[in-house]
């Protein structure tokens, strides 16, 4: 369901993105998916941190970067303890960089680096849930990891957050589906010469929308940038972007595999149709 008002542990439950020009994101998300804005509480309290919204729901938020940290899209994974989280994260070989920490009544949070130096989040909900929205154009659809060794971030991210992992042919570059009792909560995959420059191991949040060329059109107008152009899998065709200040997501269009799976489903139904008329014609 694409409204959501709680999170399994162990599932993505929020991103939110570290914005240098707090003006200039509202400007760019705004126009490419259509998000407005709200302050997340008193700016003596939260600072300039607010939440995206679309529909009058929240699917995100930003704010300024911490002293050092580049711009960035920022992944939290929902658990039941953040504390015996981030001693998992220690025990696995991570680094804390924040917390374990009470943020007011919204909940709990640690963030860490993983053994490869991805940095991600991990949130104990209180009042804030994560994002009231999911899986619909303007909204997270995926969470993906990029590392420089899966077999050593398959070994820490079974033992911070239970996750299973699945081998997958996705052709040229071998994928890992990460799940929680069996169901699919994200992705890895490992970093190639193909990656630009400079990539280092990170979590990459990917957005849908309804109309992909539309949309890398937009963020082209916008002074986004396209950084992996677009690629097709089975889940539609994506590709990874860059904000005006640099911040790296991804936009993916499942209608568009979703159109193809129902022409796919239709021509099988229209054989196995036509099998049976030239059956029933022979027995005659």
């Amino acid at each position: 369901m694409p409204e959501r008002n709680e999170y399994a542990p162990g599932t993505p439950s929020w991103v939110d993105l570290a914005a240098p020009d707090l003006d200039a994101a509202k400007s760019f998300y705004g126009g490419l998916f259509g998000w407005d804005t709200q302050e997340a509480g008193p700016q003596d309290e939260v600072g300039d941190y607010a939440f995206f919204l679309l529909n009058g729901k929240r699917v995100s938020a930003f704010g300024s970067p911490s002293e050092g940290e580049p711009p960035s899209w920022r992944t939290y994974v929902a658990v039941a303890d953040v504390d015996e989280t981030a001693d998992k994260v220690k025990d696995a070989g991570g680094e804390i960089l924040f917390g374990p920490a009470d943020i007011m009544d919204a909940g709990r949070m640690v963030t860490f680096k993983d053994t490869e130096g991805a940095i991600v989040g991990a949130w104990q909900p209180g009042e804030h849930q994560g994002a009231q929205l999911v899986n619909e154009p303007g909204a997270v659809s995926w969470n993906e990891l990029a590392t420089g060794d899966p077999d050593a971030a398959k070994s820490f991210y079974t033992q911070v957050f239970g996750w299973e992992t699945e081998d997958r042919d996705m052709g040229e570059i071998p994928y890992i589906t990460l799940k929680v009792d069996d169901r699919p909560v994200g992705g890895m995959l490992p970093l190639t010469d193909k990656a630009p420059e400079g990539t280092s191991p990170h979590w990459l949040p990917y957005f849908a929308v309804e109309d992909f060329d539309s949309a890398i059109e937009k963020a082209g107008e916008l002074d986004g940038e396209v950084v992996a152009p677009k690629a097709d899998t089975p889940a539609g065709p994506f590709a990874v972007l860059k904000d005006p200040s640099g911040a790296a997501f991804a936009v993916i269009d499942p209608s568009q595999a979703a159109q193809e799976s129902a022409e796919a489903d239709q021509s099988e139904e229209e054989d196995e149709a036509e099998e049976s008329e030239e059956k029933e014609e022979s027995s005659e």
